[in-house]
C-alpha cells in the first residue's frame, strides 16, 4: 500500500485490516503487507495520525504482487504526489495487480495506466476525473471496477469492498466471507455508490445556490403537483425560462431533481419509521409502491425493502 502525507487514514487502514483478517482467519500467512512511501519516512495522514513506512524502491525490490495507491482530499493535494508519481512510474509493470483506493485513481490516471480502461473513484470526484482524463471511462456508480490487472475503488470504505473481492479471488469465497463477517460487512454490497446523499450532490451541482429556496419548497410539497409549470410558479419564473435556467445551473432536468428529492425523503422515512412502503410512497409523492420500487432500483440498485433492511434504524421485529 502506497501512502504519502495527506493520504486518508481509512483508505490505508481499512484495506490493510481486511488483508490482515484474511491472514488470521485462514491460519496461514497469505499476505505480507507493507506500507510504503516514496522516501520511507513516517507519513502524516489526513487525521494527523503518523504512520511508519518502508521506502517504496526497497519494497518493490522485494517483489510485489499487489500495489495499491491510497487516496487523499483533492481540495488539498499533497505536494509529495508529483514526485511520488515519478517514483511509481518505474515500478508499474512489476505487480500482478495494480489498483487505487478512492482518489488514488487520479494518481494512476496521471500515470496513464487508466487510459482506455473503465475506472471509478469517490462519487464527488467522478466528474473531475472524467474531465481531466477523458481517455478514462469513468463509472460513477461502481463500488469498485476491475479492468484486466487494474482495480479502482470508490470512496473510503469502498476500498474494503475491493479488497474483499481480491481476497475472494486469491483465497476463495469462504475466506472472503469469513473476513466480511469478522469485519461486520457485506461480502458484496447491495447497490452502488449512488446510495449516498442525493441532496448533497444537488448542493454541489447548484454551486451558486440559486434554487435552494425552491428545493426547500419542493421538500415541503412532495405529494403535490410538481410539474414544470408548478415549479416555475414557485420560483416566480416563466415555465420555459425556468426549465432552461434550472438545467444550466444544476445540470439536470426539474423532473429528475424532483424524483431525486422524493427518493431522498423516502429513504429517510424508510430509515427512521415503520411506515409501510405504500404509505412512504404516498407521503413522498410517488403515488404507489411499485413506482417507488422502480425509482429505488434504478437509482440505488436495491428495492425499498432491501434498503430498509440495511439502513433502517428501528427494529423490524
Amino acid at each position: 500500500m502506497v501512502a504519502y502525507d495527506g493520504a486518508k487514514l481509512m483508505d490505508i487502514a481499512g484495506p490493510l485490516q481486511a488483508f490482515s483478517e484474511a491472514n488470521l482467519l485462514d491460519g496461514r500467512p497469505a499476505y505480507d503487507v507493507v506500507l510504503a512511501s516514496e522516501d520511507g519516512r513516517a507519513v502524516t495522514t489526513d487525521t494527523g495520525v503518523r504512520l511508519e513506512t518502508t521506502r517504496l524502491d526497497n519494497a518493490v525490490l522485494q517483489g510485489v504482487d499487489t500495489l495499491l495507491v491510497s487516496g487523499s482530499d483533492l481540495r488539498l493535494p499533497p505536494a509529495s504526489t508529483a514526485s511520488l508519481r515519478s517514483c511509481l512510474a518505474e515500478h508499474l509493470a512489476q505487480p500482478r495487480r495494480l489498483g487505487s483506493i478512492c482518489t488514488g485513481a487520479f494518481v494512476l490516471a496521471e500515470l496513464g495506466v487508466l487510459d482506455g480502461r473503465e475506472a471509478t473513484t469517490h462519487w464527488a470526484f467522478c466528474r473531475q476525473l472524467e474531465r481531466e482524463h477523458p481517455a478514462v471511462s469513468v463509472d460513477p456508480d461502481a463500488i469498485f471496477v476491475t479492468s484486466g490487472r487494474i482495480w479502482t475503488s470508490a470512496g473510503v470504505s469502498a476500498g474494503i469492498d475491493m479488497v474483499l473481492a481480491m481476497i475472494e479471488n486469491d483465497l476463495g469465497r469462504e475466506t472472503a466471507l469469513n473476513v466480511a463477517r469478522a469485519m461486520v460487512l457485506f461480502l458484496k454490497r447491495p447497490g452502488g455508490q449512488s446510495q449516498f446523499s442525493i441532496e448533497l450532490r444537488q448542493q454541489m451541482q447548484d454551486v451558486r445556490g440559486r434554487f435552494d429556496d425552491l428545493h426547500d419548497w419542493i421538500r415541503a410539497n412532495l405529494n403535490t403537483d410538481l410539474s414544470v409549470p408548478a415549479l416555475a410558479d414557485a420560483a416566480r419564473m416563466s415555465p420555459r425560462n425556468f426549465a432552461r435556467v434550472y438545467v444550466r445551473e444544476t445540470g439536470e432536468s426539474p423532473a429528475r431533481a424532483v424524483e431525486k428529492l422524493r427518493l431522498e425523503a423516502a429513504r429517510r422515512l424508510l430509515e427512521a419509521t415503520r411506515d409501510p412502503v405504500r404509505v412512504v410512497a404516498r407521503r413522498t409523492g410517488f403515488g404507489d409502491d411499485e413506482r417507488m420500487r422502480r425509482a429505488f432500483v434504478k437509482a440505488l440498485g436495491v428495492s425499498p425493502q432491501d434498503y430498509r433492511s440495511r439502513f433502517g434504524q428501528l427494529s423490524q421485529d
